[in-house]
């Protein structure tokens, strides 16, 4: 690494940084980017599991895991569900399904999920 190119590095933001690690780590999958999801299309998404909480929805269980894959991020809910096995923190995860907004992000509810190795990098 050349000393502009750690220059450039310094001078960004571990945000910055850490989204573009994730662009470069799902381009080649060929899925839509969370940036570009539209509400109500059914689309096939991936990401890295940032945030994993355990939140009752009118009463049932349920798992919210956002993703991000550099470009936006999502929330993944899966009703009825404390625990799915496979999915971690830094782990990450491909979806499919038809997205809503709720408040000011956009939600997947109980959509089709595909575990994908952690060695993508």
């Amino acid at each position: 690494m050349g000393l502009k190119n750690m220059m450039k590095s310094a001078n960004k933001g571990i945000r910055e940084l850490d989204a573009e690690r994730l662009v470069d780590k799902f381009i080649e999958l060929n899925l839509t980017p969370l940036g570009e999801v539209v509400v109500r299309t059914k689309v096939k998404v991936c990401g890295e599991v940032k945030r994993m909480t355990m939140k009752p929805r009118s009463g049932i269980p349920s798992m919210e895991i956002v993703i991000n894959d550099g470009t936006g991020q999502v929330t993944v809910i899966f009703s009825g569900r404390r625990h799915i096995a496979g999915i971690e923190h830094g782990g990450c995860i491909a979806v499919e399904g038809v997205a809503y907004r709720e408040r000011n992000s956009m939600v997947f509810l109980n959509p089709a999920y595909t575990l994908l190795p952690h060695a993508a990098e």
